[in-house]
């Protein structure tokens, strides 16, 4: 269950940073963040204007590809997560995302680059991270131990929304004074902090769980999430979250140009804004000691309604400012659900449950752009926002009738939701003389 029935005390902000293995990985990934934004940004500008003229087909296809493998390869990346040490896995993984990325920022400083081979680069980030992501969100428990997990989860997420800030930004400057080549370049050395950090970890203060041996691994996976209901509803509540409530790639830059006609700087700005909101939720999340599925669909509910207002912002203003709490209910669910997910899930199956977790999360980013993408040419650029507040709010509903029905439902204290724990009574063997 996602809820706990002990009260754990105030987690700090940073507490996770007082383990040295996870320093050095926390660093180390916000460096690397930092360059995969400029890459993504680079890479998105590369296709849009300089190998198309200003296609969004061709970047949704861009994005698809990204995001396929994901969905076909998920649950064996997470059998492989499983079957091999992780830190191991995890330094190959990056070696090869930095050759990768090598690739494209060498093809185009020679001016060789051919959109068919952006298109085979991003399916092959794709299979790379397939494998990648699963082995790193179960690697966290390996580094900080259960207690420290959610502090873990919501400092991860801090690392890569601080790095949206300041990512798109510099990528925004280089492109501008030297082309896309430079950003490419540092997007490909990023890997290398990541890299060296694992290196230098002590092995001997991780707590690896046991290794997976044997065929029939990724079916083990399956049956152990068919037998969890409350893991299921997580991953349908993130399943109606990122297929149609995340593309905000596509929304803003439609209500950017159809709605409120602003140029291109004005455009990029929302990113910046929405990371606001994101940050300031991974900051809160690294407080909360615990879970709980209040919280995570009280966020839910709460972005589904900010979502649909922001639809009908009226002005640019407006919706810029609306940002901010769709950008924070987001990250709150996001982070609350992985926490969950992997706090409650037995040690020897989290590579393949966190597996099929990404899977359902972020392979269903092929089938909700396109579907964005037709609505907004049908309906108009509003209603790609309304789909998104239609979807998450039944998600929420699904939500609330399983909460109800488990008893199982609270709603988070103000305390809580700064990252305070409320007080718990004292059962009458633990009550204070008189």
């Amino acid at each position: 269950m996602i809820t706990s029935t002990s009260a754990p005390a105030r987690t700090s902000t940073f507490a996770s940073l007082k383990v040295r293995n996870y320093k050095l990985f926390f660093y180390g990934g916000l460096l690397s963040n930092t360059g995969t934004w400029m890459g993504r940004v680079a890479q998105t500008w590369l296709v849009l204007t300089i190998l198309t003229d200003n296609s969004a087909t061709a970047v949704g296809y861009l994005a698809a590809l990204q995001f396929l493998p994901m969905a076909l390869l998920g649950p064996w990346g997470g059998a492989v997560a499983d079957r091999f040490p992780k830190r191991t896995i995890l330094i190959w993984t990056q070696v090869f995302l930095s050759i990768n990325a090598g690739i494209l920022a060498l093809l185009v400083l020679t001016n060789t680059t051919e959109l068919w081979h952006v298109y085979a680069l991003a399916l092959m980030l794709g299979a790379i991270s397939a494998v990648d992501n699963p082995t790193r969100q179960a690697f966290a428990s390996e580094m900080v131990g259960p207690d420290l997990l959610p502090n873990a989860v919501g400092l991860n997420s801090a690392s890569f929304n601080g790095a949206r800030l300041v990512g798109p930004a510099l990528a925004g400057v280089l492109i501008a004074l030297w082309g896309v080549g430079p950003a490419m370049v540092i997007n490909a050395v990023s890997f290398l902090p990541v890299i060296i950090a694992l290196v230098a970890m002590n092995p001997a203060e991780l707590t690896p769980a046991p290794l997976r041996r044997g065929r029939g691994a990724v079916r083990e996976g399956l049956r152990y999430v068919a037998g969890r209901p409350d893991i299921q509803l997580i991953m349908f509540i993130v399943f109606m979250l990122g297929t149609f409530g995340m593309n905000f790639q596509i929304t803003n830059a439609l209500m950017a140009t159809e709605v409120y006609d602003v140029g291109a700087d004005a455009y990029g700005a929302l990113g910046s804004i929405m990371a606001i909101g994101s940050l300031s939720a991974a900051l809160m999340a690294a407080r909360r000691p615990r879970p709980r599925l209040s919280m995570l669909l009280g966020a839910l509910g709460g972005f589904a309604v900010s979502t649909t207002l922001l639809a009908l912002a009226p002005t640019y203003l407006t919706f810029a400012i609306m940002l901010v709490p769709v950008g924070l209910t987001a990250l709150t669910v996001m982070t609350t659900a992985n926490a969950s997910v992997q706090l409650t899930t037995e040690p020897a199956v989290r590579g393949r449950v966190m597996a099929l977790y990404m899977t359902i999360f972020l392979g269903g980013t092929p089938l909700g752009s396109p579907v964005i993408g037709w609505i907004g040419d049908a309906w108009g650029a509003r209603w790609t926002l309304l789909i998104g507040g239609i979807a998450t709010g039944i998600a929420f509903a699904v939500g609330m009738f399983y909460a109800l029905r488990n008893n199982e439902w609270r709603l988070p204290s103000w305390r809580e939701l700064r990252g305070y724990p409320d007080p718990v009574p004292l059962d009458a063997d633990e009550a204070p003389a008189r």
